[in-house]
């Protein structure tokens, strides 16, 4: 079998050690290498006791631009600092990268784009089969209810969590806009303090909780005069976003070159 060779960035971190895992799991994946930041204290260590699997062979290393060159994709869920630069790399290597981190700036998704000319990079806010299905469902209900029915994304995660809204509640977010026909930039509230007054009837509302050790929970509400319609997704564990950064890197092998989502991964369309 040609099997996949993959590598994983950032194989320190509790996502880098969940993708270890799921990549020794995976029929039609190896793992080639595994990268963290030159001074990590865990450079050396074997991948494989570190995820708890049992040693694979594998340690941490520094240099990405060699594990890259010897790698058919990379799978990303880093810092947006870092994630930049891997893009270039992986551009220069003309591999597959998968980029699931979040807290990415305007500028950081124009570079991206710029790599994507020669990368095949898989970006989203979400990995999981069922996030993106959610997104699908909130594009078709937005479309469906006119302005009428008011947009409300709420979303908790673990008390570790550095960025606000999530990822994954900017995603649901963009696709309520999608299905409404407007730019979410200009119809977004990420908070309500004091006396705002009444609520825009095109806006899209956001409200972040942060706490414990929860995994993920988004709902999106759809509130009108009488009934509130919610659709909701709970992750419960981190793999549910391994497995779908793999499936990713998977589909995009026998892609061109170019910047895709989740949405083309899965077959969901528009």
């Amino acid at each position: 079998m040609n099997f996949m060779r993959l590598v994983v960035v950032g194989a320190a971190g509790r996502m880098g050690r969940t993708l270890t895992r799921v990549v020794s799991e995976t029929p039609g994946v190896r793992l080639a290498a595994a990268v963290e930041r030159p001074d990590a204290p865990e450079i050396g260590a074997d991948s494989g006791e570190l995820a708890g699997i049992g040693p694979n062979g594998i340690v941490l290393r520094a240099d990405a631009r060699a594990a890259f060159a010897d790698a058919d994709g990379v799978v990303d869920f880093t810092a947006p600092a870092a994630t930049v630069a891997f893009a270039e790399l992986t551009a220069a290597a003309g591999i597959v990268h998968v980029i699931g981190t979040t807290g990415l700036s305007a500028s950081d998704e124009d570079r991206i784009k710029l790599s994507a000319a020669r990368a095949r990079i898989v970006k989203s806010g979400n990995m999981s089969l069922g996030v993106n299905l959610l997104a699908a469902l909130v594009r078709q209900a937005a479309r469906a209810l006119d302005a009428d029915f008011d947009i409300e994304i709420l979303e908790m995660h673990h008390k570790h969590k550095v960025d606000a809204p999530s990822g994954t509640a900017l995603l649901l977010g963009r696709a309520a806009a999608e299905g409404r026909g407007i730019e979410l930039s200009g119809h977004s509230v990420r908070s309500r303090d004091g006396h705002t007054g009444a609520r825009r009837r095109a806006d899209v509302g956001f409200a972040t909780l942060r706490g414990g050790s929860v995994v993920g929970e988004h709902s999106v509400f759809f509130a009108g005069e009488g009934e509130v319609i919610e659709l909701a997704h709970r992750a419960t564990e981190r793999a549910i976003f391994a497995r779908g950064a793999v499936k990713a890197a998977l589909w995009a092998r026998g892609q061109e070159p170019g910047l895709y989502s989740m949405t083309d991964v899965l077959g969901l369309g528009q």
